[in-house]
């Protein structure tokens, strides 16, 4: 495996982070600051610099590469492959009348499934229900096969996302490599590093991802009400808050983040469904233990490995990224040290996480987390 890193940000030329070498038939990862790339130029430039290269495009709060975390920035990771073969396949959630979970099964079906070993996706995040996209790839994927990935994002702003396949990247866009190869080596792991606090409550009003009540009351009421001051800066600033959800039928509970807010409904919009009947407490945390979970994801994921990882694909979370604030570098720090100078390292933050549990194989949608995949040929 070869791997090529360069990095460009606004009104400067591309600079190079790794060595330049010519690479053969790349796969070319590409995550970036929306505004940047929606350059009408943007897929021309870059096969300029990869004319054989297949170029897979996602939008980011932030762009994290071997060396750091750049903001308003174009991160590219381009890697030939030795013993691996990769397709890449599409779909818009656009063109299926928003129904996520139809989708994620039309995703993931195009793929041949004879050798398959891994699929990852960079998914638009601003029209799709992250919970229905993963139940519709996972249902529709032999079950022995892992999926990890991301759904795009745009900062703060919450406006819209992109995401596209050797064209410029569009809204509504789902991108999924697939990869094929006796040889490949792939573990993951995810940690998330926040503590519940303050009383559990019962979901008692919900409708997919939108949250209404809880108790009996408004949910943005009470939102509101813990927020304080704060409340004036919402919907990000609930991104500081999630909620962890407990499902009785589940054995694990997972992080919900609130993407917006409905003040006509005085309800909160969720970036995946929450049952009614679910229990649902208030989470937070702070710089240090969003930065032990990140070194623990990283140890995890290199457990029970037999050969060092090549390449590390890492998606972390809006939410993290707000608490870290000026620290947003420790996070990424702490990986890096783990994995060590071999391990090649790209990926973004992101408005959702996808993996499985610890531990299982059907991935799931998650919020405020880092999700580690490791890759070896």
């Amino acid at each position: 495996m070869k791997i090529v890193q360069l990095v460009k940000y606004r009104q400067k030329d591309w600079e190079y982070l790794t060595d330049k070498h010519v690479l053969k038939k790349p796969l070319v990862i590409v995550f970036g600051n929306r505004h940047l790339l929606e350059c009408p130029t943007i897929y021309e430039d870059i096969k300029v610099l990869f004319p054989d290269g297949d170029i897979v495009f996602g939008s980011a709060c932030a762009e994290i590469s071997s060396v750091t975390v750049n903001e308003g920035s174009i991160t590219i990771t381009a890697i030939e492959f030795e013993r691996t073969h990769f397709i890449i396949k599409t779909s818009n959630i656009l063109n299926k009348d928003l129904d996520s979970y139809k989708t994620g099964g039309a995703l993931v079906k195009q793929f041949p499934k004879e050798g398959l070993k891994y699929v990852f996706v960079v998914s638009e995040g601003s029209f799709v229900n992250g919970s229905q996209l993963t139940k519709g790839m996972r249902d529709a994927i032999e079950k022995n096969i892992l999926i990890t990935g991301g759904l795009c994002g745009d900062d703060e702003r919450f406006e819209k996302t992109i995401a596209g396949y050797n064209e410029n990247p569009k809204q509504g866009e789902i991108v999924a490599i697939g990869f094929y190869g006796n040889s490949l080596e792939i573990s993951f792991s995810i940690h998330g590093g926040w503590t519940p606090f303050g009383p559990e409550r019962t979901v008692t009003k919900s409708e997919g991802n939108v949250l209404y009540e809880l108790d009996g009351k408004p949910a943005l009421d009470l939102y509101k009400t813990y927020l304080g001051d704060k409340a004036k800066d919402l919907p990000s600033a609930a991104l500081l808050y999630p909620l962890n959800v407990t499902l009785l039928s589940e054995k694990q509970s997972i992080v919900r983040s609130i993407l917006s807010v409905d003040e006509d409904q005085n309800a909160v919009v969720l970036a995946g469904d929450i049952a009614e009947g679910a229990k649902v407490q208030l989470m937070m945390t702070n710089v240090d233990q969003i930065a032990n979970a990140s070194e623990r994801a990283a140890r995890q994921a290199l457990e029970l490995r037999s050969s060092t990882p090549e390449l590390a694909m890492l998606v972390s979370c809006i939410g993290r990224k707000l608490v870290l604030d000026q620290r947003v570098e420790e996070e990424i720090e702490e990986v890096i040290e783990v994995l060590g100078p071999k391990t090649a390292i790209s990926g973004f933050y992101s408005y959702g996480e996808i993996a499985p549990f610890h531990g299982e194989m059907a991935c799931q949608l998650h919020n405020q987390t880092m999700t580690i995949t490791l890759i070896s040929e």
